[in-house]
């Protein structure tokens, strides 16, 4: 089953409408002398800013079509567009420069580096650790509610507190996209609310588009669409318009 759908947000990035696209794109796993089917003949476009949320039950493939979307997973078959680019004819040294120039990423677990302090670890995030680089990284904590706790190590942190390290890391670069896989599932409503209207915030100010994985309703209500997975498919798409093939 080919399921065509489209993701329409609120309006072109830079003067160009697609920012993501998926063409039969499947994802495939050999365990022992079987083989999983993560993703099945997946097609989806997404336009932008504005926010996409992916949702479906644990296994239903929502985490695969973010990391193959983003770069993170080659697709056993298919193509994969972002920001008018064929992720398959990247070398890998350029599909890494993309991931880390014009993406962002905030994954369930903020895997910060636990010897380094709150700031170098967002500055770790440019190409460039230089004073500009430090600069940038610490005017983001204070924007982002840490700025006393620049010189902390991430052990001295509480969890929503790294979680925002995690955020301010994955926007060091002013990405176009920012994608983000359950970002909230570790943390309480109060402290997930918080990093949501940061990322919100991010991606109203700077026309970025936000993709974002989540099992929590609360989270992806605030979507402009909403692209739910089922066994590896694309089931529906709202509240855009949706059609089987």
């Amino acid at each position: 089953m080919a399921v065509h759908t489209t993701a329409a947000v609120t309006g072109p990035v830079g003067g160009s409408g697609l920012l993501l696209e998926a063409r039969h794109v499947s994802l495939r796993y050999r365990e022992g002398s079987g083989v999983s089917h993560a993703l099945h003949d997946v097609n989806l476009t997404l336009c932008g800013p504005g926010y996409v949320g992916i949702a479906g039950p644990s296994g239903s493939g929502k985490s695969s079509l973010l990391y193959v979307l983003a770069g993170l997973k080659r697709p056993s078959g298919g193509q994969v567009r972002a920001l008018g680019l064929d992720l398959q004819r990247l070398t890998g040294s350029a599909l890494c420069a993309l991931r880390r120039q014009r993406f962002g990423f905030v994954f369930q677990q903020p895997f910060l580096i636990q010897f380094l302090t709150v700031a170098e670890n967002v500055a770790v995030g440019s190409p460039r650790i230089d004073r500009s680089a430090r600069q940038r990284a610490e005017a983001l904590l204070v924007r982002l509610g840490l700025g006393r706790y620049t010189g902390r190590l991430p052990h001295e942190l509480s969890g929503g507190q790294r979680q925002r390290v995690a955020a301010a890391r994955a926007l060091m670069n002013n990405p176009a996209i920012v994608f983000a896989d359950e970002p909230t599932a570790a943390l309480d409503h109060a402290a997930g609310a918080e990093l949501m209207a940061l990322l919100h915030e991010y991606r109203t100010a700077r026309g970025a588009l936000l993709a974002a994985v989540s099992h929590d309703e609360a989270v992806i209500s605030g979507a402009d669409a909403v692209v739910r997975m089922w066994d590896g498919h694309v089931r529906t798409v709202e509240p855009a318009q949706a059609s089987g093939g």
